[in-house]
């Protein structure tokens, strides 16, 4: 049971930092590394890298070692699609639910990203965003699509952790975005917020595109 307990602790943890980029495509996940960082076995977390394997968000390298798995041009735009079909899904019931309590979640959200910005953590920051777009879709009342979400395992792919100009301009969109997001709920004003929704997917796909061709 042990074993089972440190193996999960250690694959939420990856998940976390993949998806969030925090792991970033071509990063080498090794065992031993892993597992002293985590005070844990070598075999928990080979279970986890499996698990994530299998999740195909890494993959086994040529000559051996596990690394997290790059995105081509196609799946950045298959990934930005498919988060404008479930995202906006959610915000139209969102609408009808009209719930003060996603309000105050992801007014909370937009705070932390707004501190963690300033003070400069910026694998904070990345956590936050990815919290903003699961509090949309978990505010949505739709077990079934909080489900497949969950299960798509969709990667925050437009932030980078990075201090440059750049990078800082990134994060202050993100964070305009999500606010105007947040104000068109307020506002019940589903339209705006489907609009703005729409630009910040684009806008994420727009960067990731240009890192990677």
């Amino acid at each position: 049971m042990k074993s089972d307990s440190q193996a999960s602790k250690v694959y939420v943890e990856l998940r976390r930092k993949i998806l969030s980029n925090q792991l970033t495509a071509g990063s080498r996940l090794k065992e031993d590394v892993w597992a002293k960082k985590m005070e844990v076995s070598r075999i928990s977390v080979r279970e986890a890298l499996t698990r994530l394997l299998g999740e195909e968000l890494i993959i086994f390298g040529e000559k051996g070692g596990y690394f997290v798995k790059s995105m081509t041009a196609r799946d950045v735009k298959e990934i930005r699609q498919m988060r404008q079909i479930l995202e906006i899904g959610a915000l139209r019931l969102i609408f009808q639910l009209q719930d003060p309590q996603c309000i105050a979640k992801l007014e909370e959200i937009c705070d932390d990203f707004t501190s963690m910005i300033h003070r400069g953590y910026l694998g904070g920051a990345c956590e936050a965003d990815i919290k903003f777009h699961e509090t949309l879709i978990n505010s949505a009342g739709n077990e079934k699509l909080k489900m497949l979400y969950q299960v798509s395992n969709i990667p925050l792919f437009h932030q980078k952790l990075g201090q440059t100009q750049s990078h800082m301009d990134d994060y202050e969109l993100t964070d305009m975005e999500h606010r105007q997001i947040l104000e068109a709920i307020k506002a019940n004003d589903p339209a705006l917020a489907e609009s703005v929704l729409n630009k910040h997917l684009l806008r994420g796909e727009a960067a990731v595109l240009e890192d990677i061709m």
